[in-house]
């Protein structure tokens, strides 16, 4: 069984657990070779309310390591989020391990003010 089938298996056995609402949306974490993605999700209403990546131009253009990137990401979508007035979320590792890039978006987002 190739990794990214056992990835897959793996996310939907945690989303089986886990959805977001309007008041208390999913932290979903997309995490390429290169890049990381983060968004909060009403699976109610199947909307993105707030997404942030290492791809946003304030974050690309600093030349720091991934973990770094990741947690200004994870910040980043906790501080969208408290614009919005969300303060809580539930947190999908996306079939990552957490544990570094992963576990430093987190990191920031909890930084950033938001509770999980």
């Amino acid at each position: 069984m190739g990794k990214l089938i056992q990835r897959q298996k793996i996310r939907y056995r945690i989303r089986k657990k886990i959805s977001g609402t309007a008041v208390k949306p999913r932290l979903s974490v997309f995490r390429s070779n290169a890049e990381i993605y983060a968004q909060l999700i009403d699976d109610d209403n199947a909307v993105t309310l707030v997404a942030a990546s290492s791809r946003d131009k304030d974050i690309a253009a600093q030349k720091i390591t991934k973990i770094e990137k990741s947690k200004l990401v994870g910040a980043a979508v906790a501080r969208k989020a408290i614009e919005l007035g969300l303060s809580t979320c539930v947190f999908d590792r996306g079939g990552n391990l957490y544990h570094g890039r992963v576990k430093s978006v987190a990191d920031g987002a909890r930084e950033g003010g938001l509770q999980f």
